[in-house]
């Protein structure tokens, strides 16, 4: 599933392509929202919300909604020339295009049009955004404190904190030497504080360098790190430090990285580790060596 940083990419270039432009082409291939003819609607703006995306429109009569998808596990918006052979398939979701540019989207795994000022029902649930201006990290980790269950799991709950996934959860355990099982009650606020900050520094750097969940768009600068990077040794032509890399050397101390499952039944999630840098108790967990 694309992370927060692929997110505010994908939101970028929506923006750049639409915003100020009133759409000529309208074509909704969502059971909903059949109906819906935005021709004539001008883009006002593309913002992300964590992994959601809100494009907001206003209509010919002055009304201003919103469309908001979120892409799950394949979903992507493509922008290209309006002049260049639209996208087909069964995939396709909804094409909005201006006299310059059409935007599609493929594999959505959500899409609703509401009010903007009903925004909330589908947004509001989230915690604060890693890469939003309603970032606050103090309330991040007053979240993650009431959870108190492992620290993995409670890391990819939206409700805690908006955007990071299982890519940068694991970046951001290994930078700071946490495993993924570790109790939340375990660690100090100082520790939770250090933890997220570091996930928002990660991901920041991400639009800076391009790396990360998505590797195109725009990018965005990234005001004062606080952080240096992380690990000591970083391996010829590989981006990441844990993620993606079980079964190889770790970039500090050379032990495989290794791989575990959390999280509530069902949901179970994915989570890389160096089992030397980030030591804890056999709290159990399907363990992988590669």
């Amino acid at each position: 599933m694309p992370e927060g940083d692929a997110v505010w990419r994908t939101a970028r270039r929506l923006h750049d392509a639409l915003a100020g432009d009133a759409l000529v082409l309208s074509d909704v291939r969502w059971p909903s929202l059949a109906t819906a003819d935005l021709r004539g609607w001008t883009t006002v703006e593309v913002i992300p919300r964590g992994k959601h995306i809100l494009h907001r429109l206003r209509s010919p009569q002055g009304a201003t909604w919103t469309l908001h998808s979120h892409l799950r596990m394949d979903g992507t918006w493509r922008v290209a020339p309006a002049r260049a052979k639209r996208p087909t398939g069964h995939r396709v979701r909804v094409l909005l295009g201006t006299t310059r540019v059409t935007a599609a989207g493929s594999s959505l795994g959500m899409l609703d049009l509401v009010p903007t000022g009903e925004e909330r029902r589908l947004v509001g649930h989230l915690g604060p955004d890693l890469l939003g201006p309603d970032w606050d990290a103090a309330r991040a980790v007053a979240n993650l404190r009431a959870d108190g269950g492992p620290l993995g799991p409670a890391l990819l709950d939206q409700r805690h904190l908006a955007g990071i996934g299982t890519l940068w959860a694991a970046e951001s355990l290994f930078a700071e030497r946490r495993h993924p099982l570790t109790p939340v009650a375990e660690l100090t606020d100082a520790d939770l504080l250090a933890l997220v900050e570091r996930a928002r520094v990660l991901m920041e750097r991400s639009l800076v360098t391009g790396r990360g969940s998505e590797q195109n768009g725009p990018r965005a600068p990234v005001g004062g790190e606080r952080y240096r990077p992380s690990p000591d040794r970083q391996g010829a032509g590989e981006t990441f430090h844990a993620f993606a890399r079980v079964g190889r050397p770790c970039h500090r101390c050379g032990t495989p990285i290794a791989q575990l499952d959390a999280g509530p039944r069902a949901q179970e999630r994915g989570f890389s580790f160096c089992p030397a840098c980030q030591p804890d108790k056999d709290r159990g967990g399907q363990v992988t060596l590669g």
